[in-house]
Formats: structure tokens, sequence, C-alpha cells
């Protein structure tokens, strides 16, 4: 036998299974049988090296299971319109009932550029004054807007903060059309990758606003929410799903996205539980890399039994301490933006109980 072909297994049980992932020699490889019919491409995807031969058939096209990127299953060539996209394909062939695959003649991996992702970008701090974004999380009807307390605190937040010279911006996520986390990490780690797969595949993702803001644009972020059943927002949770990319770079790369940055909370609810509420969100800001000033949060809430919102609605508007309170606030956030600002950002620390997973 030819040594360049290299036996990989019985052609009876090989076939048994349309997709699967084997070796061949040194190389991994996705293997494929339609009808009896082999085809054979290399393992990794173009894309951020998912693993092809764990993926679907859809049709004659090898459908990567993090991403689902098309591959030719015998070709290796991308899908129509991305043909020039292709992975390594190697020659395949039964003989006395097994499987032998040339992995020495395999074709040559081609990688079609793209146009660069403004969020790919290093994260460098421009010159300028602190930069404090508000992000807000409550959800209506934007056809018939009502009064939103949180969404009015983190308002006199930002006038706050603009009192004291900084840049301020509002997003309000409400007024963004972006997609729900889609579980890439629950495939593999290296499969949540920074920028979000589902930013870099779907252009009409608004998501982008609130990745800009966090990790290149803002020194201090605030976000807004009421309480819900106890619990942060729903678009709160929606978007906190959606910012694991960020905390998965420390997991794969041991790189950090977020350094020398400030979170605050306003927490307002016509129900309780405004501490565990509050403990939710520092915890998860914390595991981005953000810091916190003295009193991190102000929040405000009447109790579970006071059901007449028209009157909760009442007091938050017409509250001056918890307006003064929300500018507050947004100076203690800023202090200490200042002094983190004049120390040298971190680039790399262990994470307590939990280690990194060098990328392969």
């Amino acid at each position: 036998m030819d040594k360049d072909w290299i036996d990989i297994g019985e052609a009876a049980e090989l076939a048994s299974q349309s997709v699967r992932r084997c070796r061949a020699g040194n190389t991994e490889i996705a293997l494929t049988c339609i009808n009896g019919q082999f085809g054979a491409v290399h393992n990794a995807c173009n894309h951020v090296g998912g693993p092809l031969g764990e993926g679907t058939l859809q049709g004659d096209y090898l459908v990567c299971p993090w991403h689902q990127w098309r591959f030719h299953r015998i070709t290796g060539l991308g899908e129509p319109g991305f043909e020039n996209d292709k992975v390594p394909s190697y020659p395949v062939k039964v003989a006395g009932g097994r499987v032998l695959v040339n992995t020495s003649a395999g074709t040559s991996r081609n990688r079609l550029p793209h146009d660069p992702i403004p969020l790919a970008r290093p994260v460098v701090r421009a010159e300028g004054a602190i930069r404090v974004a508000g992000i807000s999380t409550t959800a209506m009807d934007g056809r018939a807007p009502r009064y939103s307390g949180s969404d009015d605190l983190l308002g006199s937040a930002l006038a706050g903060a603009k009192a004291e010279g900084c840049e301020t911006q509002m997003i309000r996520l409400n007024d963004l059309k972006f997609h729900a986390c889609e579980g890439y990490y629950s495939k593999a780690a290296r499969a949540c990758t920074w920028p979000c797969s589902i930013t870099q595949m779907r252009s009409d993702d608004e998501l982008t606003a609130v990745y800009e803001a966090l990790v290149h644009w803002a020194d201090v972020i605030l976000i807004a929410t009421p309480i819900r059943w106890g619990q942060a927002s729903s678009l709160y949770f929606k978007m906190a799903e959606r910012l694991n990319c960020i905390q998965n770079q420390i997991t794969t790369h041991n790189r950090l996205l977020i350094r020398n940055k400030v979170a605050g909370f306003i927490i307002v609810g016509g129900q309780d539980n405004i501490q565990g509420v509050a403990g939710q969100m520092l915890g998860f800001f914390a595991e981005l890399g953000f810091q916190f000033p003295p009193f991190p949060y102000i929040a405000h809430s009447r109790g579970w039994s006071a059901e007449d919102m028209e009157n909760n609605v009442k007091m938050v508007r017409n509250s001056r301490e918890l307006h003064e309170g929300a500018a507050e606030l947004a100076r203690r956030s800023v202090d200490l933006s200042r002094r983190l600002l004049e120390t040298a950002p971190i680039e790399k620390l262990s994470r307590g109980g939990r280690k990194a997973h060098a990328e392969r």
C-alpha cells in the first residue's frame, strides 16, 4: 500500500455516521459519508477553529457547530458566494473494506479577507476628559412612552458627571435592536469570542453601542434598572448574557478588556429586594473587571405592599434626595476614575479560584 495513504478504519463502521471527527496520522479531519461516498476535510474551521467534525450536514455542506460557517464536505470550498474561503480537503478512497486518506495531497487553506471589525482594535484610552456612559435597562413601548424612575435618576447622574467636566452619553437598551445570546460558550469556551460572534456575523445587531462604550469609550459606566419580581430588568439580563464575551477573554487569552474602569448602579422598584439586585450587579461587573466607588449604588423601593404605582412614580420624580444622590453617585465614580487613571493599568492578574485556559 502506498505510504501516503493512511488507514483510518473500517469502511462499514465509518459509514454508519454521516459526520465524525477522526485523525489521519497527525492530521485531524472531519470525515463525512453520504450514500457510501466519503469526504475528508481538515477539522478546523476557518473562522475561529471550530471542530467541523462535530458539525452537521446540510446537503453536501458541512456546518461548523460553533458559528455555522459552511464548507463543502469533499472540496472544502466555502458555501456559494464564499468559494474562495476554503479549508483543506484530502483524497479519500475505500480499499479492501478500509477507508484510506491521503493527507500529503491535501489542498491549501485559504481565508478570505474580511472587513475589519472596529471593536477588535487594541484597547487604548484616548486622551481627554473622563467619559461617563449611562445605560438604561428599563423596557417600555416606545410608541407610548411612560415615566421611568430609574431612567430619570440616571439622567440626574449624568448631569452630575457633566457638572464635573465629564463627557457623557446615554444608551437606552430599549432603543437598540440586539439579539439574545445564543450560548456559544456552552459549546466550547473558545467558541465565545471577542468581538461577540453574533456581532461579527449579523450587521443588524446594535449591541455594538454597548460594547464600544464599555470596552473603548467610557471610563465610568452607570447602569440603571427597575426591579421586576425581585430582579433586574429582562433587558439588563439580555445585555448581561451578551457581555460574557468580554469576561471570557480572561478565560481563553488571559486578556483584560476592562482596565481601570468604574461602575455604579441605580436601582428603583415598586417591589423590594434592592440588596439582592445590587449583589448580582456588583458580582457580575466585578467579574468583567470593573471597580466600584464607596457606596456603589443608590436605590429606592417602598416595599412589597406598595402596589399604588402612581405614588411610587410621584415619589421618585419629586424626591430631591434621590436625584441629588444620583448626582453624588456619579461624582464618587468620577473621583475614583480620576485616581485610577493616574495608575498604570493592570495587564494580567490571577483570578482567585479560577484559572485561565490557554488557547490551543
